[in-house]
């Protein structure tokens, strides 16, 4: 993986992606909706790009896409109104693939959450019903596309250290939900380059297991 894009490129994971990618020798591309954000994204090493996913076209964003090797989305309305959530957590990540498969970019990886699915769980009269709707329905959409995804879902979010260290596939909340924003980006950088985590939704909390080992598939 030699061009990553990122969209929803001002996000903390995202600019914590970036710089990690761009350490490494990666061209970052991070599309951003506020041209006022294209400093602190340049900072990391990335090329910022005004995309404003929310109001572009399938066929915008497959031009934004073009000539990249993945898709990392990492958008998200960040609460408001249930319209705007559904607009951008669905409507708009669901556009982002099919201009990812127009474009030709084959891998497509998903920051989602834990727990995220049909059977979420959430009540409907809860602020928290419409993003764990919109992002069903995406991570939905995803596993009946062609695309090489992978869905990540991590635990409750912090800005705690990223240590490397994870627990895959939680049985159980005994031991916290937690996930550092860090360890997200470590390991969402890591899936890029593990072509054997396609096709895999991986749920993780922050935990014990080294980020390689903790991605291994189970035999």
């Amino acid at each position: 993986m030699t061009r990553i894009a990122i969209i929803g490129g001002h996000g903390k994971v995202a600019l914590e992606l970036s710089r990690i990618l761009s350490e490494e020798g990666t061209d970052v591309t991070s599309f951003i909706r506020n041209p006022d954000h294209g400093t602190d994204v340049a900072a990391t090493g990335a090329t910022p790009v005004v995309l404003d996913v929310e109001h572009s076209t399938t066929a915008e964003i497959a031009e934004a896409l073009r000539n990249h090797d993945a898709v990392v989305w990492s958008a998200g309305a960040g609460g408001g109104s249930p319209e705007r959530t559904y607009a951008v957590d669905r409507d708009a990540a669901i556009r982002s693939m099919d201009a990812a498969a127009a474009a030709g970019v084959g891998r497509y990886v998903m920051v989602s959450y834990l727990g995220a699915g049909p059977d979420h769980g959430i009540p409907e009269d809860s602020s928290f019903f419409a993003y764990a709707e919109a992002k069903a329905a995406a991570d939905s959409y995803l596993r009946g596309t062609d695309l090489h995804w992978t869905i990540l879902g991590p635990g409750a979010l912090t800005d705690g250290p990223g240590n490397g260290l994870i627990d895959v596939n939680p049985a159980d909340d005994s031991g916290g939900r937690e996930t550092a924003r860090a360890n997200v980006a470590l390991v969402a950088a890591a899936v890029l380059g593990l072509p054997s985590t396609a096709g895999r939704t991986i749920e993780f909390r922050d935990g014990d297991l080294p980020i390689a080992a903790a991605l291994e598939p189970v035999s």
